[in-house]
């Protein structure tokens, strides 16, 4: 069962595999960073998919210093003249945001059973452990044991 599949239980999991919108241009990338930046209190929950899940929302000062950390990323590390990897429920008043690694972006537009995990999330609510909610193929994991056997 691929994560679209499920249904999730928790606030996190269901803005998660929510309706999302691309974020296809960098200006709209500006866009939504200011959104962000705006509405930037002290209520956003910064993940890094692969790290514990915060358990406390994200200081204001942390969390813009991560927006222009993670965009200044984005723009040394992927090399188009589009964006494309981040995903928002809603530009004008986010309160869910996925950004996919540009060095681990696998079919992230969903045409595969298991798409990759995004590198890190924004939200509002509480995240949940990724990895354990939709755990990825066990190819890579069985070749390792096949090597290391």
């Amino acid at each position: 069962m691929t994560p679209t599949q499920q249904s999730p239980a928790s606030p996190y999991l269901r803005a998660y595999d929510g309706r999302l919108k691309g974020v296809l241009r960098w200006h709209e990338l500006d866009a939504l960073w200011a959104q962000l930046q705006r509405l930037g209190d002290d209520g956003w929950y910064v993940y890094a998919v692969g790290e514990a899940p915060p358990t406390t929302p994200t200081p204001r000062d942390q969390f813009e210093r991560f927006l222009a950390e993670i965009k200044q990323l984005l723009l040394d590390e992927h090399h188009e003249d589009y964006c494309g990897i981040v995903y928002a429920d809603d530009h004008e008043r986010p309160s869910f945001v996925k950004i996919f690694d540009p060095n681990n972006l696998g079919k992230v537009c969903g045409s595969s059973d298991v798409p990759p995990l995004p590198g890190w999330t924004l939200s509002r609510v509480a995240p949940d452990n990724l990895q354990h909610a939709f755990p990825q193929t066990g190819d890579r994991r069985r070749w390792w044991q096949r090597i290391f056997s």
